[in-house]
């Protein structure tokens, strides 16, 4: 696992219902390139190469690196440990692993995030974590949408954006979350080739249109 991803690093709150901006998303924002989908990709062919002697070694890797991702979603201090720049590989390494070995992560995740410790992009591992659960859904035959928050989710508002989308005409989502405080509240949902836009900061932002063309 470590060599093959080193070598292709080498190389190269409210409902959906709700919301009162639809448009067209950027492509750019529904498929990850570079570096990320790279190291996804690594990893999934890692886990389908495994399913020869674990049939059941897909979902279990990407159970942890799921859960990894949502420790890094809800845990302020995990997410300015990976984002630190000041912290050299071994402190990373030391530090991450540790993290690790507490959350019950399997060899496949932790071997992919030493490869990134050494290569220097433990910071792009949450957009490691969605590129792989894209590739999933897209192995699978699942609409992927991507949902922004200015606060992790709960699992009560996850069931309630599915059961929207799903009311919308969206059958077999799969979630990918991001957090940005910078929208204030609401949420966006990106979703094949439509955006629903429903935060605080668009709502802000049409107001303050609004009040210079009443001007």
């Amino acid at each position: 696992m470590a060599h093959a991803a080193a070598q292709q690093e080498q190389d190269r709150d409210p409902p959906v219902a709700a919301a009162e901006t639809i448009h067209t998303a950027s492509p750019a924002s529904l498929n990850p390139a570079g570096a990320p989908a790279r190291y996804a990709r690594a990893l999934y062919e890692l886990a389908e190469d495994r399913r020869k002697d674990d049939p059941g070694a897909v979902d279990r890797i990407a159970a942890d690196l799921e859960r990894l991702f949502a420790l890094w979603r809800e845990n302020e201090a995990f997410r300015g440990f990976i984002a630190d720049p000041r912290l050299d590989s071994g402190k990373q390494r030391a530090g991450a692993f540790a993290i690790l070995e507490r959350a019950g992560i399997g060899t496949e995740v932790r071997n992919l995030v030493g490869v990134m410790i050494v290569n220097r992009r433990l910071a792009a591992l949450p957009d490691v974590a969605r590129a792989f659960g894209a590739l999933l859904a897209e192995k699978r035959g699942q609409q992927m949408a991507e949902v922004v928050t200015a606060h992790p989710l709960s699992d009560t508002q996850r069931a309630q954006i599915a059961a929207r989308l799903t009311e919308a005409g969206y059958s077999n989502v799969r979630l990918s979350e991001r957090v940005d405080a910078s929208i204030l509240g609401g949420l966006i949902v990106r979703i094949g080739s439509r955006l629903y836009d429903n935060s605080i900061k668009s709502k802000l932002q049409r107001l303050q249109y609004a009040m210079k063309g009443a001007a």
